[in-house]
């Protein structure tokens, strides 16, 4: 989502006469887009504020600003306090920047946080900063309806709206007419996707129908809102990857009730096995928390358990850090013990370690057709792209290029990449 909407943020300051750098030390403004979904990545911010410091005594009339999610949470700290910032911009306030920064060149303080109901910048073409040319992500939607009792994501995004249909199957035909072969669809909780009477399987349907030589993607879906008439979309047309990214986030009944995930074990379970009953080649991901308010020891090992069942490709694992103004930090107390989050998380990342070889390793003499986006980061002899799937295929170059289909025989792994032959 942030790679995204710093393509639109680039977009609406070219429109400006600036112009996008990729030296920091060439930059007249520097704009650090943030998120606010664990303590870490907020973390990380302060740091990199720190670091600026020195960019600023070499130029003294640099402008330096926070957007995103975190400018939504914390203006006053970010404007007032040591770091003092010189712009402050939420995600709904984008298209506001070029009138922030020329108040900040111009000795002022630039800050617009306003939430919409109706921003989707959906007329913005992003300037894509992919080098590769070959893949792409495209916006549907913004916001988010759920309130997840530990996120914080409703608080600094607003809620749920959806983006025109022609206006994103426009946006997906440009960018396939212009080389791309990818897209991924993006939304926080994009298969709620609703505009007008087009649901997100038509959506799906529209955008695959641009060519089948155009893979399309999503993400992040929610469990509750994988239905069987999407599976039915996607399983009818070959270029919408068999990739799933469903996040479960806990094994547990009674610990999905507390997060307030609007599922139950029993429902995400039945939705993996729709899942490998429509489409048996389909890759599934997840997120997973540990350490959540009143976790007990049961509910862990429903988690591990529910991993071993699914057998999961791969997982976002992380420890719960409480999120100021959500309702878990308002209403449940972060009552386990550092110690033994940690213990718990370094067991879920260990089993995914195997889950996840083993899933490889069934892949091994197997064939897949694999986009090729880039060149192996040890062996330029050798070329580098994703499998349907979205795993990882290192094969030797041969006669072909970025953005080729190649087919592909899988001849051994590693836990986290497939290597393989082309199949002449």
């Amino acid at each position: 989502m942030n790679v995204g909407d710093t393509e639109i943020v680039v977009s609406v300051m070219q429109q400006e006469g600036y112009v996008y750098t990729d030296n920091i030390e060439e930059a007249d403004v520097i704009l650090i887009n943030t998120c606010s979904i664990r303590d870490n990545a907020e973390q990380r911010i302060w740091g990199r504020l720190t670091d600026l410091k020195r960019y600023r005594r070499a130029k003294p009339g640099l402008v330096i600003g926070i957007i995103g999610c975190m400018a939504e949470r914390l203006k006053e700290k970010l404007v007032e306090g040591p770091y003092g910032v010189d712009i402050v911009s939420g995600p709904d306030a984008y298209r506001d920047l070029p009138r922030l920064v020329r108040g900040a060149e111009a000795g002022g303080k630039g800050i617009n946080v306003l939430l919409s109901t109706e921003e989707t910048y959906a007329e913005i073409a992003p300037v894509r900063l992919d080098r590769n040319g070959v893949s792409a992500f495209v916006a549907i939607m913004r916001g988010c309806n759920n309130f997840c009792s530990y996120c914080v994501v409703p608080y600094t995004r607003g809620r749920e709206r959806s983006r025109d249909p022609q206006t994103i199957v426009s946006e997906a035909r440009t960018l396939f007419e212009n080389g791309y072969r990818e897209v991924t669809l993006l939304g926080q909780n994009v298969n709620s996707y609703k505009a007008g009477d087009v649901g997100f399987p038509e959506l799906m349907q529209r955008v695959a129908a641009i060519s089948p030589l155009l893979r399309v993607r999503f993400a992040t879906s929610h469990p509750k809102d994988i239905s069987d008439g999407l599976l039915e979309v996607m399983a009818s047309m070959p270029n919408i990857c068999r990739a799933i990214h469903l996040p479960a986030q806990s094994g547990s009944t009674s610990m999905l009730g507390r997060m307030n995930r609007k599922y139950t074990r029993e429902w995400y379970l039945d939705r993996v096995a729709a899942i490998r009953r429509y489409l048996p080649d389909c890759g599934i991901t997840t997120d997973l928390i540990a350490g959540f308010s009143g976790e007990t020891e049961e509910e862990h090992a429903q988690t591990l358990s529910l991993m071993r069942e699914v057998g999961y490709d791969f997982a976002f694992m992380f420890k719960y850090s409480e999120r100021p103004g959500t309702y878990a930090e308002k209403h449940l107390p972060d009552d386990v013990p550092d110690e033994v989050k940690s213990q718990r998380l370094s067991e879920i990342i260990a089993l995914q370690n195997e889950l996840g070889h083993a899933s490889n390793l069934r892949d091994v003499d197997s064939e897949f057709e694999v986009l090729v986006e880039g060149t192996s980061k040890r062996d330029k002899n050798q070329l580098s792209g994703r499998t349907s799937q979205n795993k990882v295929v290192v094969f030797d170059r041969g006669g072909h290029n970025v953005g080729d289909y190649v087919r592909v025989r899988i001849t051994g792994c590693t836990p986290a990449t497939l290597f393989g032959e082309e199949i002449v």
